[in-house]
């Protein structure tokens, strides 16, 4: 076993790990990060995914100790209950949630889209989303929070809307 320290949502967290031990499974057992979940174990489902260094990954594929030192946003990293993040508040609004399991790496995902691509059109979504299974949704409501996050957070007009000065000057 050795004691490792990575940041986790922006606080500094220690924890014990061992030879092996993914980084999804330190997180949720030795953090208690159970927001992020244990999927395919593969890196085909992208219940997993976390925002490691500024790059979204799948946990399962990390092993705890090569995240020593980083930094790793999880689907709790985003916002709060009584302020969500935009995407985690687009997702609520248009249903984009049905049974949950699938939604803080699908947001994580929509995230590391987001900062990439300030204006995505439809396709562009489903390629940035395309790591992520959902099985209950069929992914049109999950590809309108996108759309309707990225207008929220001010850098797409709504349909029929011109930009706007001010909102072009934005970054």
């Amino acid at each position: 076993m050795k004691e490792i320290e990575i940041q986790v949502n922006g606080r500094w967290r220690k924890g014990r790990t061992y030879p092996g031990q993914t980084l999804v499974s330190f997180l949720r057992e030795e953090l208690n990060c159970t927001e992020v979940k244990h999927g395919c174990g593969r890196g085909d489902c992208g219940a997993c995914s976390v925002i490691l260094d500024g790059e979204l990954v799948d946990s399962c594929l990390v092993l705890a100790l090569q995240a020593e030192g980083s930094s790793v946003i999880t689907g709790d990293g985003l916002g709060s209950s009584e302020q969500p993040h935009p995407l985690q508040k687009a997702f609520m609004e248009t249903g984009a949630i049905q049974c949950g399991y699938c939604t803080p790496g699908m947001v994580l995902a929509a995230k590391a889209l987001l900062d990439r691509d300030r204006d995505p059109d439809p396709e562009a979504i489903k390629r940035g989303l395309s790591g992520n299974l959902c099985r209950c949704t069929g992914y049109k409501k999950i590809i309108e929070a996108v759309q309707v996050a990225a207008r929220e957070l001010g850098e797409v007009p709504a349909a029929g809307e011109a930009r706007t000065a001010s909102s072009e000057g934005r970054g």
